[in-house]
Formats: structure tokens, sequence, C-alpha cells
């Protein structure tokens, strides 16, 4: 019988743990895991739209096997106090979604302060590392389990484009935390990062509402991107699928880098 006659993924056993989790590819990821079976943590400043996204999540499946924590991705104690919290509710965790993400600035590099510097490193770069350690010292460092950690970066980090140089460079400094991260790590954490092209989130809403056709004829697969388009490849990175992979970045962007 052939090993891939089907590729059915189930996390029955997995606890997940995902940063910006209340609303775009956050969410989006968030439900794929708990829809394969997992246990979900989310976490994102606002308790009120975290309630809200994990009743939603938790629709047509066990509701006890979603939760969700405020917090603050610019706090560097938070990622502890999440890690924390998320072991004592739900006993461990297995894999790590770093996806929070911010963007205060839109202009050119030459004009950036230093204070919306400081905001966008501190959520973009700094806490998915801050989230990494917490997660290896509480729950994986002891190598009796595996660890899997998942970075959202961007296709923006991999060149240059007007207005969101600054957030482009956070995203740059992503993909090689990932690759430094893998390299220390292993063989017990698996640490990979996507990089979507334009999604359809409120958080790009300004690179895409008013010209979505316009930007969509230019791609090979003549559409924007959708959330669950970036779930599915959490899903697989994070697999038993993906268990020779580390250190790469999946880009998913509708063949954006490849339309020249």
């Amino acid at each position: 019988m052939p090993l891939f006659l089907t590729m059915e993924i189930t996390f029955n056993d997995s606890v997940v743990l995902v940063t910006g989790g209340s609303r775009g590819i956050g969410k989006a990821i968030a439900t794929a895991f708990a829809q394969a079976g997992a246990r979900v943590m989310i976490t994102s400043r606002k308790a009120d739209a975290l309630e809200v996204a994990a009743a939603e999540i938790a629709s047509g499946i066990d509701a006890s096997n979603i939760s969700f924590v405020a917090s603050n991705a610019s706090d560097p104690d938070e990622p502890e106090r999440v890690v924390s919290e998320t072991v004592e509710h739900f006993g461990h965790v297995n894999v790590v979604v770093n996806n929070a993400a911010t963007n205060p600035y839109f202009g050119p590099l030459i004009d950036i302060d230093a204070k919306r510097m400081d905001k966008i490193i501190e959520v973009n770069l700094r806490a998915p590392l801050l989230y990494s350690q917490a997660a290896y010292r509480k729950c994986w460092m002891d190598k009796t389990t595996p660890g899997n950690i998942i970075n959202i970066a961007s296709i923006g980090g991999m060149g240059v484009e007007p207005a969101i140089g600054y957030y482009n460079i956070s995203k740059a400094g992503v993909i090689h935390l990932t690759k430094q991260l893998a390299n220390e790590l292993g063989p017990n954490v698996r640490v990979n990062a996507i990089a979507p092209g334009l999604v359809r989130t409120d958080f790009a809403r300004a690179l895409w509402e008013n010209h979505e056709n316009s930007v969509a004829s230019r791609l090979p697969l003549r559409r924007i991107g959708e959330p669950t388009d970036i779930a599915g490849a959490a899903l697989f990175l994070a697999s038993s699928y993906a268990s020779w992979i580390t250190g790469e970045t999946l880009v998913v962007d509708g063949g954006a880098l490849v339309q020249n």
C-alpha cells in the first residue's frame, strides 16, 4: 500500500499556542488546528476580541479544547506568562505559532522615528524569540517531548518595496531567526516559517481594499490570498509529513515572487 494514500493530518494529542490569534491569519491557523483535534490557546491584546474568536473557533467542536489569554506582545514579560498559563491550562505546549505582528508606520525609511522602530521590532521580531525561549525552557528543554515553532514572516522580508520598508526589515529578521533557532534547537525542536504574500485580512487592508482586482491580475493564480491558505501551510509544517524540514521558509504567495 502506498505510504501517502491519504494525507489526513491530525493533532489529537497536541497543544498549540497561537499569538495574534483573535483575527485574520492567526484565527484561521487556530481554527485549522482545532478542527484537526488540537487543544488551542490563542492570545492577543484585547480580551473581548479573544472571547468572540474563541467561541467562533470552538463552533462544532469540544469548546473545552479552546482557551485564550490576553497579552501584549510588546511586553517582554508576557511570553513567559502566556506559556506558563497554557501549560497550567492544557498541561503542555507542542506547537508555538508566532503570528502576532504590527506595522504602525507607512512611508520611507528616512522618516521613521525611533518609537515606531522599537514597536515594530518588539512585536515582530523580539516577541517570536521570547515565545520560543519560554516554550523551550518550560516544555522542550528536557528533550522528552519534541517541539515545533512556526514563525509567520512575509515575502516582504525577501525583497524591497515602498512604504513598508521597516516592517519588511523586521520580517527579514524573522526569516533569519527561523534559521538560527533551527540550527540551535535541533534535533528535538523543528523551526520553520511561512512567508505569505498579500492576504485578505484587516491588517493588510490598506494594501488590497481599493485595488484587489489589479493586484490579483498580476499574480499567476489571479487572486489574493485567504487566511485559510496560510493555515493549511501551518498544519503541514507542524505535521509528521514535514518531519525532515527545519530552518525553511515556505512561501505562500499565489506566485507573486515568480511573476517576473
